[in-house]
């Protein structure tokens, strides 16, 4: 896929040039995913070649894109961020394998910017990203030499707690348990709730796992430096996955998405969210299930996701704002939009976890549909006012501040 894609790079024109990259390397991984669920017929837990492609295929659309922004389209067609990344020549074999291939992210991920990790192959990364600061008011008479060491064990701390979870809490609540005809008959609807709720959160240590490990060895190659901040701290989260605290407090469906799987929302948001001409929500998430795989419940999950975002967007627009008054008021709106925000992500996920069409009905028969139904009945009763989020999904630089807002 590597090589035909860098053949369409060098051969297309450049106005054309991220469509076709686009098409045929989503092609060739949705052929890969249907030939290993459908042809090879593998199980879930199985480790093979699609994940290393869902990786390869976000690293060929993202220089595609950036591609075609630098050499194609004018500077004031362009958002500040779309300059920023923006790619003035074509790479040559050798940077477009190391891209691609290098053995950092081969497996696991995550997508960086083709900028930010040519930078870091030239030895310009980390200095690069000092001179973005001001960095002298912090006692420094010249350029220093940060060390990712303490970023590393930290990682590595809680990669170690996140394989216990998964090798103890997880095992304990098995997904598919919420999908069993016996338990959905006998137990309440209560009872199937919580079950519903501890299995998923057990789901999310795997993620953590894998998520944290992979950031923690770019790190030590030396890639992932972010900056020094105005209290002198060095950040080495340029290319974090996910930021554990907001995901597991988060006060918004928004919110959660911006913290979960950081450097897939920012690829999404760069080839799908901020180009698309209409329906840009749906859009995206479509995408992003297409990207996923095959299975059903990838399909089921972000097709229910649409009209929960739409609704949480309209809920907090029409409401939001009158919580801000008071602290107490505050509080009490952020342990209502928490509860709530966990109980939605629930009953999303649900189907991502269980795949099949008859266990995905299970559970959403089993759930009385509910969700599904506030989301569209919010969407019925409320106004629609202006929306103050630009996008749903941002990129990684940007989810400080957004949670600071949240």
């Amino acid at each position: 896929m590597v090589s035909i894609c860098y053949c369409i790079m060098l051969k297309a024109s450049i106005q054309n040039l991220h469509r076709y990259s686009l098409i045929v390397a989503m092609g060739y991984l949705i052929l890969c995913q249907v030939s290993r669920v459908y042809i090879f017929n593998y199980g879930l837990l199985s480790t093979d070649f699609s994940g290393p492609l869902m990786i390869i295929t976000q690293k060929i659309t993202t220089v595609a894109f950036q591609l075609h922004d630098g050499l194609y389209r004018k500077d004031e067609e362009l958002t500040s961020e779309q300059q920023r990344l923006a790619v003035k020549a074509r790479p040559t074999l050798l940077e477009y394998l190391s891209y691609n291939l290098n053995f950092l992210s081969i497996l696991a991920g995550p997508c960086s910017n083709y900028k930010d990790y040519i930078s870091f192959i030239e030895g310009r990364h980390i200095a690069m990203k000092l001179l973005e600061r001001n960095w002298k008011p912090n006692g420094y008479n010249r350029l220093p030499e940060p060390s990712p060491t303490g970023a590393i064990v930290y990682k590595l701390f809680i990669t170690t707690g996140s394989l216990i979870l998964f090798l103890s809490f997880t095992k304990a609540f098995p997904i598919i348990y919420i999908a069993d005809d016996k338990f959905i008959k006998e137990a309440s609807f209560l009872v199937r709730l919580s079950y519903a709720y501890i299995a998923i959160q057990a789901a999310r240590p795997k993620y953590y796992f894998a998520w944290t490990l992979a950031d923690a060895i770019n790190n030590a190659a030396g890639y992932g430096f972010n900056g020094i901040d105005a209290k002198g701290h060095f950040h080495w989260d340029l290319i974090s996955n996910l930021n554990i605290w907001n995901i597991e407090t988060a006060t918004s469906f928004k919110m959660y998405i911006d913290n979960w799987n950081i450097q897939t929302a920012a690829w999404l948001k760069r080839v799908c969210y901020d180009r698309a001409p209409h329906s840009r929500t749906a859009l995206t998430f479509f995408l992003s299930a297409v990207w996923h795989g095959v299975y059903p419940g990838y399909y089921f999950t972000f097709i229910t996701a649409v009209p929960i975002t739409l609704a949480a967007r309209a809920m907090r627009n029409n409401f939001r704002h009158h919580f801000l008054s008071s602290r107490t008021k505050k509080v009490i709106y952020d342990i209502i939009t928490w509860a709530v925000t966990q109980l939605s992500i629930c009953y999303t996920v649900g189907p991502f976890l269980l795949l099949a069409v008859e266990p995905t009905f299970k559970f959403y028969k089993s759930m009385y549909f509910y969700f599904h139904i506030l989301s569209i009945l919010v969407l019925l009763v409320l106004p629609i006012k202006p929306n103050s989020v630009k996008s749903q999904v941002h990129t990684s630089n940007s989810n400080n501040d957004n949670n600071k807002e949240n």
